[in-house]
């Protein structure tokens, strides 16, 4: 009796190892889509597909995960895949913007209604542009960025006690934050403050508003963003806005700083 749970407890326990291993190579399998190469189709292993695209110099080709994936990667062809694809990332990136809560720089992220505007044909859409403005100079200073595809706000600040370039300064940092908290590392930010620019270089707010009781708030942000520019790499490109050929950045506020 005893041989036979034996013999059982054994048979079960092969097959739970086996079972364990054909799922983690299962998991491990990948698809690869040959478009264009010595033979199109589906390969199931990368030796194939490597044997079939090797000596093409303009060969299309793309893992993916599951064989119904590559599949219909393949019924639909290069061109249409990537556009696709292209389609479906600008739509998760407007969705990441678009939804966000809160970044780790010295703001908390909002969503205000798109604002009526048209981006000049040499701007690059799939971007974020910031602004701040000051009624006096110091005096109360806001500022926010704007998603140019949309043109929806996607955050705001202030107003608080401050200057212009602090504000400009600190949308750049707070740009770079939600950016890195969303995964889009590469999307570029465009302000048209060029001592923002060299202040986010060098991860030092450079301003000579004096620190008292009234700017006490401003300059623990100022430190939050310092310190973020400190620990954090980014590589998205910060560009100048060119307002003498393009006209006011889209994240104007629209009135005098």
């Amino acid at each position: 009796m005893l041989e036979k749970i034996g013999h059982r407890f054994l048979v079960s326990l092969f097959l739970s190892i086996f079972v364990a291993i054909n799922t983690e190579i299962m998991a491990k399998q990948k698809f690869y889509v040959v478009w264009d190469g010595a033979e199109d189709g589906v390969y199931t292993s990368w030796e194939a597909c490597k044997q079939a695209v090797e000596g093409f110099s303009r060969a299309k080709y793309q893992s993916f995960k599951t064989e119904a994936e590559a599949e219909e990667a393949f019924e639909l062809g290069y061109e249409k895949y990537k556009e696709q694809e292209s389609v479906k990332k600008a739509s998760l990136q407007s969705e990441a913007l678009e939804t966000s809560e809160a970044a780790p720089a010295p703001a908390v992220a909002v969503t205000r209604p798109a604002e009526s505007f048209s981006l000049p044909p040499a701007a690059i859409n799939e971007a974020i542009a910031v602004d701040a403005a000051c009624s006096g100079n110091p005096g109360k200073m806001e500022y926010r960025g704007v998603y140019l595809r949309t043109g929806k706000e996607i955050f705001h600040y202030g107003p608080m006690w401050g200057t212009n370039n602090i504000g400009e300064f600190l949308a750049i940092v707070h740009g770079l934050a939600l950016l890195k908290q969303r995964g889009l590392d590469t999307m570029p930010i465009y302000s048209d403050s060029v001592n923002a620019q060299l202040w986010v270089k060098r991860k030092k707010c450079k301003t000579t508003l004096e620190r008292n009781a009234k700017s006490e708030g401003l300059y623990q942000l100022i430190e939050r963003a310092e310190k973020w520019l400190r620990d954090n790499a980014y590589r998205n490109p910060i560009i100048k806005w060119p307002t003498d050929e393009w006209g006011e950045i889209p994240a104007d506020f629209g009135r005098k700083h």
